[in-house]
């Protein structure tokens, strides 16, 4: 059983520094650091210099604690002097809006900007105009800001386009429990009968509804006349109408003609092929076949009965 420190099968290996890399140790906790290691752990390259790390004819040199530094050569920077004072470092980054410079690490000719989103330009100076693409929807009114757009939204939409329809019906604006039905911008209501209106909000003079009234002739026939377009096919058209009215003229004409034959065959079973003559007589008081004048012949009764008194009488 090893103090603490110590390792190994008979305690005699002292255990290193915790995080020491490149390091030996002759009493526990050391990070002894080897040939061309340096640091607290041992883990600064000191031979980084044979692998010239700087760039651009710089000179490396090493620095205490196994750090390196390259002296850079006139016009050129940076830690490994990798980067050249170009054009926008001499220029001092002319880009603006927040636009990027970029003059390939110096070594470009000419300097370019990379603009954010909403500006363009050489030097990212014009604020693109939002509004082109004519994003807003529904007639809405857009105003262009920087790098955004704002929507002004018509009445009855919203949202960041003004592509949601507002719910006309949510405040509940038909009267008397008329059904609200919301539209685009608006709204309709249909209203239960006995009132009219926008909002179902004008009774109806004369309406007396069925449940309380108590007479029959207190009700009122109401009427409803749907109104359509001339385009839906709701009314007749002038031809329509035309071919109606000869087809009810025929019509009635073969029913007048079918009852004339009708009363022409009844006549001649009844009077054979002459025409019908009836005459009332005086004695039966009944209608007898007569001449075949047409006429009917209406005698007074009273008169034979009255000369016939007068003969008993004498």
């Amino acid at each position: 059983l090893c103090d603490p420190g110590w390792d190994g099968e008979l305690c005699d290996r002292c255990v290193l520094m915790p995080g020491c890399v490149h390091g030996s140790c002759r009493q526990p906790w050391q990070c002894r650091c080897e040939t061309g290691w340096a640091g607290r752990f041992c883990d600064r390259d000191l031979s980084v210099c044979s692998r010239r790390p700087c760039q651009n004819g710089a000179t490396c040199v090493m620095e205490d604690g196994g750090e390196y530094a390259c002296l850079c050569p006139h016009g050129f920077h940076g830690n490994n002097c990798q980067l050249k004072a170009g054009p926008c470092l001499q220029e001092r980054s002319p880009c603006k809006n927040g636009g990027l410079c970029e003059d390939a690490d110096g070594f470009a000719a000419a300097l370019t900007c990379r603009c954010l989103a909403g500006f363009t330009g050489a030097r990212c100076e014009t604020d693109v105009d939002d509004c082109l693409m004519k994003p807003c929807a529904n007639g809405a009114t857009c105003l262009d800001a920087i790098n955004r757009f704002l929507c002004v939204c018509p009445a009855g939409f919203t949202g960041r386009f003004c592509t949601v329809n507002v719910d006309d019906c949510a405040s509940r604006p038909c009267l008397h429990a008329g059904r609200c039905l919301d539209r685009a911008g608006g709204f309709h209501c249909i209203c239960r009968p006995g009132y009219a209106g926008t909002t179902c909000e004008m009774p109806l003079r004369g309406w007396t509804s069925g449940e309380n009234s108590g007479r029959p002739s207190d009700r009122l026939l109401r009427v409803t006349v749907s109104e359509r377009g001339a385009g839906s096919g709701g009314g007749l058209s002038r031809l329509q109408l035309t071919v109606l009215l000869v087809l009810a003229g025929v019509t009635l004409g073969v029913v007048a003609l079918t009852a004339g034959i009708v009363l022409q065959r009844y006549c001649r079973d009844r009077c054979g092929h002459a025409p019908c003559c009836w005459t009332l007589t005086s004695s039966s008081s009944r209608w007898q076949r007569g001449e075949p004048e047409c006429q009917i012949s209406f005698l007074n009764v009273a008169e034979p009965e009255k000369k016939k008194l007068n003969t008993e009488v004498v």
